[in-house]
């Protein structure tokens, strides 16, 4: 099965009260840890890719790997630029292949933000390829993306009629009170959810996407501050609030830092215990592993996608 767009997913996922998960990628062991998963569950997928990750990894090794991944589990496959902050950015990943970006102009004016998506939009819909765009700023840091608490802001419900109609995007990511990285909350995690249905009611059957919405497993939290880190207080969104999102307008859950908590607590815990070991295969396997497992409850019991495929 080739690569396809988010279109076709988010229609049934709006129509079945559920979420696609979209993961980021940034290497083969966790490209093969969520896409073993997607298959077993038979499971629609989004795979991200963050402007870092592309340096990291290089573009070409990232799309031979989830090329790889087609092959291996016929399933549909939609990869997304993550975060992308630029037209030259987007205009590059479309050109490479992608078949989803997402511009995010939120540090703009509402006037810049409309201005930067729209040309993102029009050369994006004239390859075929769809565009998320952002309204609201969320707090927190992960990759290239770093902003303070006194600088985020909710999303406008009255702003979102105005940006969709002017910008021609096809998702439209917003602001209820997630946040970036592993430390999302200082007290009770509070998600607004009068902001998502006032959204919802003003685009009815408009797929919104939440980012920043990883629940930061304390079972990894707890294995990397057994085994020689130090994370006290890292706190993320419940999964039962997500799969109440996902149930609303919410169509795309963004998910990273679980998937680099859950490698990294495995990794340090294979080294704690067998501190001889020098073969990646030897660590990275149980990695793998933990990010199967992980995606395989999302699939289930958050996002409510699996047999969607």
């Amino acid at each position: 099965m080739p690569l396809v767009t988010s279109t076709d997913m988010f229609k049934k996922a709006y129509e079945g009260g559920y979420a696609i998960g979209a993961f980021n990628v940034n290497n083969m062991e966790i490209i093969q840890g969520i896409t073993e998963a997607a298959k077993e569950e038979n499971a629609p997928l989004i795979l991200q890719v963050s402007a870092g990750a592309r340096k990291y990894a290089n573009h070409t090794y990232l799309m031979k790997l989830i090329e790889a991944a087609l092959i291996e589990t016929d399933l549909p496959i939609c990869v997304h630029l993550d975060h992308g902050d630029s037209f030259e950015l987007c205009k590059s990943c479309i050109e490479g292949g992608f078949t989803s970006v997402m511009i995010d102009g939120s540090h703009l004016s509402f006037e810049e933000n409309i201005k930067l998506t729209k040309q993102v939009t029009d050369y994006a819909h004239d390859k075929g390829v769809v565009v998320e765009g952002e309204l609201g700023r969320l707090a927190g840091v992960e990759d290239a993306v770093n902003v303070s608490e006194k600088d985020s802001s909710y999303t406008d419900p009255d702003q979102v009629e105005e940006f969709v109609k002017k910008t021609g995007v096809d998702s439209l990511a917003i602001a209820i009170g997630t946040s970036h990285g592993a430390f999302k909350f200082k007290g009770e995690p509070q998600l607004r959810f009068d902001i998502l249905e006032e959204v919802q009611n003003r685009l009815p059957g408009f797929p919104i996407v939440l980012h920043g919405a990883s629940s930061v497993i304390p079972e990894f939290v707890e294995m990397i501050n057994t085994y020689g880190g130090n994370m006290p207080g890292a706190k993320g969104v419940p999964e039962d609030m997500l799969r109440k999102a996902a149930s609303m307008a919410v169509c795309k859950i963004n998910i990273d830092s679980d998937l680099r908590l859950a490698m990294t607590a495995n990794i340090r815990k294979h080294f704690v215990e067998h501190p001889d070991h020098f073969d990646p295969r030897q660590y990275l396997s149980p990695a793998r592993a933990a990010i199967k497992g992980l995606v395989r409850n999302k699939l289930v019991n958050v996002l409510g996608c699996n047999g969607k495929a």
